[in-house]
């Protein structure tokens, strides 16, 4: 994923497709969170201009990372949809936007593709079902519930107090 501003000047006329698979196994060495993750695919496609590369990438793959309530595994599939545009000249790079100065004399998408799958990470992921060795789902007077459990257990110390308003009503 790297390439030569003269191999790009080449390409200015056809254009250039990206498809490619890359190792990013080193993020886990980064970024203690991800316990694994499978290789990124790339693709895409570049607009080539006489000082100014615009790369249009799709980045796809699967992560593992910890559930934030569990610390089992959880698989996170991600796709990443973004612009990165090149400069030659310094002037032209605007740093609220994604454009990068060429440093040297080669352009290497593949630090810009680390850096957005770390971006890509949650700050709370969650196991879809309990799973075994996790953290207890119950316990001794409590339990983790759900948005779909019906919330309405009547307190046993307040149990008489209801049937109380039943009686008044009636």
């Amino acid at each position: 994923m790297k390439w030569s501003i003269h191999q790009l000047h080449q390409l200015q006329a056809k254009g250039l497709a990206i498809e490619e698979t890359v190792d990013v196994s080193d993020l886990k060495q980064i970024d203690k969170l991800i316990r694994d993750i499978s290789p990124i695919r790339v693709e895409g496609r570049a607009d080539i201009g006489a000082t100014k590369f615009t790369f249009h990438l799709t980045i796809e793959g699967t992560m593992v990372l910890p559930c934030s309530r569990t610390l089992v595994d959880v698989s996170y599939p991600f796709t990443i949809q973004t612009t990165e545009t090149f400069f030659l000249n310094d002037y032209d790079v605007n740093p609220d936007e994604d454009t990068h100065l060429v440093q040297g004399d080669s352009i290497d998408l593949l630090p810009i593709v680390k850096e957005l799958v770390l971006l890509e990470i949650p700050l709370q992921i969650f196991a879809e079902q309990p799973a075994e060795g996790g953290a207890p789902q119950a316990g001794v007077g409590w339990e983790v519930i759900t948005e779909e459990q019906p919330k309405e257990k009547i307190d046993p110390r307040l149990a008489g107090l209801a049937k109380f308003f039943e009686q008044k009503e009636e």
